[in-house]
């Protein structure tokens, strides 16, 4: 197993996929078209169904979980954010800032993991919520498996004290840094425009508002032997920090969308291949919620049974 690629994901296959209105206020990646709701669902149906198929016959294990019938979460598709894994058996389960999104907890996931994968404790923070207080899990963080970092934006959905219980619980240390967008708004989840993989880092340099804190955090990246690949906005808007590095048949691969492929240059996917291998998917009815493939990804860093 590689520490920081995990060989295994969770995913959750979406039946009512929509942009999720609730959300919309603090997520400027999030967009709409002309279709129909039944089209918008249907169309992400397939490209969910496409983009397990591209990891499984790159070698990828998939857990596959459908939506549960009859519930209104239109951003189920994105489990990352309410759960994480990690090694020596521990899992952690988030709070969630948007109250729809707090229906997508389930625990008959949890268990399936548990029947297949060594469980030694369920750390649940979920109930932080009833004080207002969010941390949307691996969408709020980017994880250093190797160095044991926590790169953190800040923004209402990483509260400061769950993010230093967290750390303290699994043995992180929190690197936090204030990113905006040109338009001078937060940057809603710090994995929009960060991905730290095995020999690099993915990242929107600009959008770290401290110059010094900017620094430190390139320091940081470059002394765990990473190459850090600076991202432009446009790249960022077009998904290319929304990506995760996963264990495949061959190697390490990289999932990301066809469209964050698209806006990478010869020079960046190079560095990359020095590597990983690429493995884009083309999902853009999924990305109209304000998430791409990284969001979609819950990857499995527990040991099999």
């Amino acid at each position: 197993m590689s520490v920081q690629a995990p060989t295994a994901v969770a995913m959750v296959r979406p039946h009512g996929f929509s942009p999720n209105l609730e959300t919309a206020a603090d997520n400027a990646f999030q967009s709409t078209d002309g279709r129909c709701p039944d089209e918008i669902a249907a169309a992400a149906t397939r490209e969910f169904d496409e983009a397990v198929r591209r990891l499984e016959r790159a070698g990828v294990k998939v857990h596959v979980f459908d939506q549960l019938a009859g519930q209104d979460t239109p951003d189920c598709v994105f489990p990352n954010n309410w759960f994480s894994t990690h090694a020596g058996g521990h899992i952690a389960i988030y709070p969630m800032f948007a109250p729809s999104r707090r229906r997508e907890r389930r625990w008959d996931i949890i268990e399936a993991l548990k029947s297949q994968y060594r469980v030694q404790d369920v750390i649940d923070y979920s109930g932080l919520e009833a004080d207002g207080l969010a941390l949307e899990g691996t969408g709020a963080m980017v994880l250093d498996h190797v160095g044991r970092v926590a790169y953190t934006a800040r923004s209402n959905r990483a509260d400061p004290v769950i993010l230093e219980r967290f750390c303290t619980n699994f043995n992180f240390e929190p690197m936090v840094f204030q990113a905006e967008d040109r338009s001078g708004s937060d940057i809603y989840h710090t994995n929009v425009m960060m991905t730290v993989a095995t020999g690099f880092a993915l990242m929107c340099l600009d959008m770290i508002v401290d110059s010094r804190r900017r620094t430190e955090v390139v320091r940081r990246l470059e002394e765990s032997g990473r190459d850090v690949i600076a991202l432009s906005h446009e790249q960022i808007a077009g998904f290319a920090g929304n990506a995760l590095e996963l264990k495949g048949r061959d190697g390490l691969v990289l999932a990301l969308s066809a469209r964050a492929e698209h806006s990478l240059t010869r020079d960046q996917k190079a560095r990359i291949a020095q590597s990983a291998a690429l493995l884009p998917v083309s999902i853009p009815t999924i990305e109209m919620a304000g998430g791409s493939v990284r969001c979609m990804l819950a990857g499995i860093h527990l040991s099999q049974r």
